[in-house]
């Protein structure tokens, strides 16, 4: 095991993109870990920057040897993610995304975690920044049980769960299950997961590991980011459909009822009509959990970004049903795997 003393090596890998503006405050935060200076690395892959972050990132890899950039040509994180795997020399692997700062205590606790329960993935809950008022609206909405859904949006206690914010690995794990899909521009970490989970691995969510999120601060930024994860949710269905649940299936369900609704409007006015009560009761029902969570004054925006999360996902799963149309007898391709000779290369260098 890689390890100085009784502290394992922890590689802490961090795919980013253009991100000058937030680099400092993510790296910041990771090299001021109270885990033991020796037993950490970071491994920074840059998406082919242009606003000077790779350069940026050069600079301070000069002055500091716990920092490695590696480079990503093909941009996308899971391809960045494989790349920082393969390179690291740790034996538990960390994932920082860019627009979070981890709380000083946040590696310490991971690995206690990991070695206290015997789990194969461990992460804390996605506390979310905000930001003015549409980034607040939106940080509460994806925050709200009715919002998202996932444990790790609102994770209060200690428990297993189906995916984590961020994550922590045994780095052998790896050699088990593989690395990430990285056909999946979107969701390959819920992937990842299933693939943990059925190969008999736990999962488990602290509030203990403590992070904060920048969250998107745009309706736009919002809208693209859903419709992103409803268009990858159908590669990941087609890859592994017991990885979804009723609640992934509800928004898509939803949106195709309405449309159906509407388009049967030459052969009576039933369709429209079941179309136009039912969107009055998601109105009404929107309504009643901005009043009930959110304060006076900001309901409205609250509404309006859990409206905008539940359907930029469902219009998003449903292009991806068009898109991935000729995909669901293909034969998959298994995701990269880690090799034990690669894995115990790597623990040498």
């Amino acid at each position: 095991m890689s390890s100085v003393g009784a502290h394992p090596l922890v590689s802490v890998i961090v795919p980013m993109r253009n991100e000058s503006e937030w680099m400092e405050r993510c790296l910041g935060a990771i090299f001021a870990q109270d885990y033991p200076r020796d037993c950490t690395e970071v491994l920074v892959v840059d998406g082919m920057s242009d606003d000077g972050t790779y350069e940026r990132l050069c600079e301070r890899a000069s002055a500091d040897s716990r920092l490695r950039v590696l480079r990503n040509p093909r941009l996308i994180v899971p391809t960045g993610l494989n790349l920082a795997i393969r390179a690291a020399r740790g034996d538990i692997i960390a994932r920082v995304d860019a627009h979070t700062e981890i709380a000083p205590d946040y590696l310490a606790v991971g690995v206690e975690l990991l070695a206290r329960t015997g789990a194969e993935n461990v992460g804390g809950p996605m506390v979310k920044l905000g930001g003015g008022q549409v980034g607040d609206a939106i940080a509460g909405a994806m925050s709200s049980r009715f919002g998202i859904g996932s444990y790790f949006q609102f994770a209060a206690a200690e428990r297993e769960a189906d995916t984590v914010y961020m994550g922590m690995w045994p780095r052998k794990i790896f050699e088990t299950v593989g690395l990430f899909d990285e056909e999946l521009v979107r969701n390959q970490d819920d992937e990842l997961s299933y693939r943990i989970r059925k190969a008999g691995g736990r999962i488990l969510v602290s509030p203990a590991m403590r992070s904060r999120y920048q969250n998107r601060q745009s309706w736009r930024k919002l809208v693209r980011q859903f419709f992103e994860y409803g268009v990858w949710k159908v590669r990941v269905l087609q890859k592994h459909p017991r990885q979804m649940s009723v609640r992934h299936f509800v928004p898509p369900a939803f949106d195709a009822a309405l449309l159906a609704g509407l388009l049967s409007a030459p052969f009576g006015p039933g369709g429209p009509a079941f179309a136009a009560a039912a969107l009055a009761i998601y109105v009404v029902v929107i309504a009643a959990v901005a009043w009930a969570e959110e304060r006076a004054g900001r309901r409205v925006r609250y509404a309006t970004a859990l409206a905008l999360i539940h359907h930029s996902w469902a219009i998003g799963f449903l292009a991806g049903l068009i898109r991935f149309a000729g995909q669901w007898m293909r034969d998959e391709s298994p995701a990269p795997r880690l090799s034990p000779a690669e894995a115990s290369s790597t623990r040498g260098r």
